[in-house]
């Protein structure tokens, strides 16, 4: 299956990878910016936007290798959350399609904290009683900092609502395989690590993880953000990933 994604600019490739609470219209202020001087994709993962799920079996990191391919790699991966996760095994598994790493409170396979374990029970639990709009509420509630506004909650509770309709309504049928394990030695791409203060403790630890072991990552703390800072002060992330690219 083909990834739905759309190319804006020309330059050097950036592909923009969503958080698992969203789609690609979360990167909406940051690809006018960066199509200056690159060209940057934004696609949706299956299951979210307007990329369909099915019941045959797929990796979200076999997709976007396939579509780096696509593209003409090497190139930039920009990963938040869930999507971070997913630029981590393409950049391991693949280390000659990337060639910078951009690293937004992304999610890693280290034991959860207490406060992520308590998010998931309360996920868990209000979605089990068919409460899709308070499981949608709970996670505008969690994934937002402080400095996101209301149109920043408005449009994750529309996308975090299309993702759970799409779903649920595919339900026990999704094939979605776990894809390559990541092997942070393996990662050869210059790589940006980017945390929030006022995030869950848990993506804390795994930004301070994830520098530890990629050979010369680089970690900025935003003390004022949340999980999604390109949500919640825009031009500063777009500023903070331009500044990035533009590095030799």
């Amino acid at each position: 299956m083909r990834l739905s994604h759309d190319s804006t600019g020309s330059g050097p490739d950036v592909l923009l990878l969503h958080a698992g609470v969203a789609d690609s219209r979360m990167w909406g202020a940051q690809v006018a910016p960066l199509a200056k001087h690159h060209r940057v994709t934004v696609c949706d993962l299956r299951g979210y936007g307007n990329t369909a799920l099915t019941s045959e079996p797929y990796s979200d990191a076999d997709d976007v290798r396939r579509l780096l391919e696509t593209l003409g790699a090497p190139a930039t991966l920009v990963g938040a959350s869930a999507g971070g996760h997913v630029a981590l095994q393409v950049a391991s598994g693949w280390p000659e399609l990337v060639d910078r790493l951009v690293l937004l409170n992304a999610a890693y396979p280290l034991p959860a904290t207490r406060s992520l374990e308590r998010f998931v029970r309360r996920e868990d639990v209000l979605l089990s009683a068919g409460d899709i709009e308070g499981a949608t509420e709970l996670n505008v509630a969690t994934w937002l900092g402080p400095e996101a506004d209301d149109g920043a909650r408005d449009l994750v509770r529309t996308m975090q609502r299309h993702a759970f309709d799409v779903q649920l309504a595919v339900g026990d049928t999704v094939n979605q395989q776990p894809g390559p394990d990541i092997d942070l030695s393996r990662v050869t791409a210059r790589t940006l690590v980017v945390s929030g203060g006022q995030d869950l403790d848990h993506f804390r630890e795994v930004a301070a993880h994830v520098v530890g072991q990629i050979a010369d990552a680089r970690h900025v703390q935003l003390g004022w953000a949340g999980h999604l800072p390109n949500l919640e002060r825009p031009e500063e992330i777009t500023e903070l990933l331009a500044t990035f690219l533009d590095e030799t």
